[in-house]
């Protein structure tokens, strides 16, 4: 099982002819591998796929009915030991709290991949690895 970051359902919920080819690569992730996501994606995902600045945006209900399929996935809740496991990651690997936050999400669903294009393809974080599903986009 592989986990999915806030950017690659972004994509995936794109509207037609937008960013086609990023747009197409998501659906086929989706689609063909057994993902996971964390509750912090769910929130990235309503809030950016319907902020007001953004020209693609999705309307409430849309995006509604995007989580509403989501949630059917294997889905991390947040919890006080992801925090304090996140708190560690990011010192120990120098990143944010929050890229920090997903790749402890992952290992808690033993998930050992996070398709991301936010963070380092191929880099490895304590054994959980970072693939770039739009590499070469």
């Amino acid at each position: 099982m592989d986990f999915i970051d806030t950017n690659v359902l972004l994509y995936g919920a794109l509207p037609a002819g937008t960013e086609p080819e990023k747009r197409d690569i998501a659906r086929t992730v989706l689609a063909a591998r057994e993902v996971a996501v964390s509750v912090q994606v769910l929130q990235e995902f309503y809030t950016q796929a319907t902020r007001r600045t953004r020209n693609d945006r999705l309307t409430h209900e849309d995006a509604l009915a995007v989580l509403e399929r989501l949630v059917a996935l294997p889905v991390q809740a947040l919890t006080t030991e992801l925090v304090l496991a996140a708190i560690a990651t990011c010192g120990r690997f120098r990143i944010s709290y929050w890229d920090a936050a997903i790749i402890e999400a992952a290992r808690a669903l033993g998930c050992a991949v996070v398709l991301s294009e936010d963070l380092n393809d191929g880099q490895d974080y304590g054994g959980v690895r970072v693939e770039n599903p739009f590499r070469g986009c």
